[in-house]
């Protein structure tokens, strides 16, 4: 049986991981040992903060709601259920766009908020 050579796939088997490892400090961006701990390092972080982005949207969209809110006198929590009870099926996504973007349009949305609040008291 003859033998198998394993230079070239192990030749790019590193150059792929260097070239993942290129703009890293120090030997971690050339030696291959080094460069593979930090790769995977780097790949366990990024996977994780994939997660965490969203609920760190999700808490900022909330902040902004609960900014713009208060300039009119409501509260985050009671806004949300004043939406609800309206049937009005916005996101906080849209809404914190709408209260940094269009202040007059969610304005309005706070006014029918209120009334049905204070009809409901």
């Amino acid at each position: 049986m003859a033998r198998v050579k394993r230079g070239v796939t192990t030749h790019a088997r590193h150059k792929e991981i260097i070239k993942l490892a290129s703009g890293y400090r120090g030997r971690a961006s050339t030696c291959f040992r080094v460069a593979i701990e930090k790769v995977e390092k780097a790949l366990r972080y990024a996977y994780r903060d994939r997660k965490a982005k969203k609920r760190e949207m999700r808490a900022l969209w909330i902040m902004r709601i609960n900014a713009g809110v208060r300039e009119y006198g409501l509260t985050y929590a009671r806004f949300i259920n004043g939406l609800k009870q309206l049937g009005i099926e916005l996101d906080r996504k849209q809404l914190s766009d709408l209260a940094a973007t269009e202040p007059t349009a969610f304005k309005a949305l706070v006014d029918q908020v209120k009334t049905t609040l204070d009809k409901a008291a």
